[in-house]
C-alpha cells in the first residue's frame, strides 16, 4: 500500500471518528454501518446487549440527455430495531454468511422497521461523499431493502436463517 493512501484511510478513519463523537453514541453502534459503507450489503450485531442492524437501499439517478447517472447509496443504521408491519409474501433464494449454499426463503414485500434510534447515511459517488442524519419515524422498506431488514431481523432473533436448501429442487428439461 502507498503512503498517500495509508494518509487517506486515517484521514477517512478520523472523519468518521468526528462523526461518531458528534452524534454522542458509543462506537460499537456503528458496526453495521461502517461494514455497510466498506464491504456492501446489509448487516446485523449483537453487541453490548444491543441489536444493532444496517439495511441499504440503492437508488439511481440517471439522465436520458446527459446519458449519465450514479447510484445514491442509502444506508440506515438501526439500534434495537423492530418490525411493526409486514406485508406480502415474496420467495426468494438467499446466501446468507453463515451457510455454504443457498437457501429458499420466504420475505415480506414490505416491512416497517422502528428502532430505539435511526441514522440515515447516503453514500453519493458523485460528489464522493457520504451525509449523515438522525431520523425519528419508522421506515418502510420495499422490495430488496424490504428482504434485507427481514434477513438480518431474523439473524438478530434466531441466529440462523432458515430456509430450503436449493438441492431440493428438481431440474427440469424442456
Amino acid at each position: 500500500m502507498e503512503k498517500e493512501d495509508i494518509k487517506k484511510i486515517l484521514k477517512f478513519t478520523l472523519r468518521e471518528k468526528e462523526i461518531i463523537k458528534a452524534l454522542e453514541l458509543p462506537e460499537e453502534v456503528f458496526l453495521p454501518l461502517f461494514f455497510s459503507v466498506r464491504f456492501g450489503g446489509d448487516w446485523s450485531v449483537s453487541k453490548n446487549s444491543k441489536n444493532l442492524m444496517s439495511v441499504k437501499e440503492k437508488v439511481t439517478e440517471y439522465d436520458n440527455e446527459t446519458k449519465i447517472g450514479y447510484t445514491l447509496e442509502k444506508i440506515y443504521l438501526f439500534v434495537n430495531p423492530e418490525i411493526l408491519s409486514e406485508e406480502g409474501k415474496i420467495y426468494r433464494m438467499e446466501k446468507c454468511g453463515n451457510k455454504n449454499e443457498r437457501e429458499l426463503v420466504e420475505r415480506p414485500y414490505s416491512t416497517t422497521v422502528n428502532g430505539e434510534y435511526i441514522l440515515e447515511a447516503i453514500l453519493n459517488p458523485k460528489e464522493m461523499k457520504i451525509s449523515v442524519k438522525h431520523l425519528q419515524e419508522p421506515l418502510t422498506f420495499f422490495g430488496p431493502a424490504a428482504y434485507g431488514a427481514s434477513h438480518e431481523i431474523e439473524h438478530l432473533t434466531n441466529g440462523d436463517i432458515q430456509g430450503i436448501p436449493f438441492w431440493e429442487f428438481e431440474y427440469v428439461l424442456k
